[in-house]
């Protein structure tokens, strides 16, 4: 088995994910400037300027982040994600950090999204882990639609105990068999 890519480019109908680029701040930070995306969120003030100048280092730092893209016109920024937490001893990975422009709220495309980083992570782990802020409810809600289920608490990497979400390899790959696709959709 040839090791995770963290940073994949990847292509569905509504959203391309490609890696997280140095000149995408200002795109990027244009989507995140706006504070409703972040009312429910732990970090509040990640919408300020210097505070998402912490997170978009953050982000590059990690090498697993990638910026979410309109498929459309495939060049408008849109939202972000990220993988981290690689452990191949565990198979586990995570997934997080993720955010879009209120216009593409609604379920959609993050599902694709999240669908779309699902299914390449299951090519390496056989766990996929969300942290979520217990008061992020519109978070935990879009995680269980696409079949998350809670599993316990764990303190992330900033010392915050957060709730976790997990999806199994055998869970996703049954509930694409259910739903009757091929190619493991399942969950728009």
């Amino acid at each position: 088995m040839t090791a995770f890519d963290l940073q994949p480019q990847l292509t569905g109908q509504l959203v391309r994910l490609r890696p997280l680029r140095r000149d995408d701040f200002d795109e990027l930070y244009g989507v995140a400037s706006d504070p409703l995306i972040w009312a429910q969120h732990p970090e509040p003030e990640r919408c300020q300027l210097e505070v998402f100048r912490g997170f978009f280092r953050g982000a590059l730092d990690s090498g697993g982040a990638l910026v979410a893209l309109d498929a459309a016109d495939g060049e408008r920024i849109i939202g972000s994600s990220r993988f981290a937490g690689y452990d191949p001893h565990r198979s586990e990975v995570e997934i997080g950090w993720t955010f879009l422009a209120r216009a593409y709220w609604g379920g959609r495309y993050n599902s694709e999204m999240k669908r779309l980083m699902l299914d390449h992570a299951f090519q390496y782990v056989q766990r996929v882990v969300f942290l979520i802020g217990h008061h992020n409810l519109r978070s935990q809600k879009a995680i269980q639609q696409i079949g998350a289920v809670a599993a316990g608490e764990r303190t992330d990497g900033r010392g915050q105990l957060r709730l976790v979400y997990e999806i199994r390899a055998a869970d996703w790959l049954a509930r694409a068999r259910a739903a009757g696709q091929s190619d493991g959709l399942g969950v728009d």
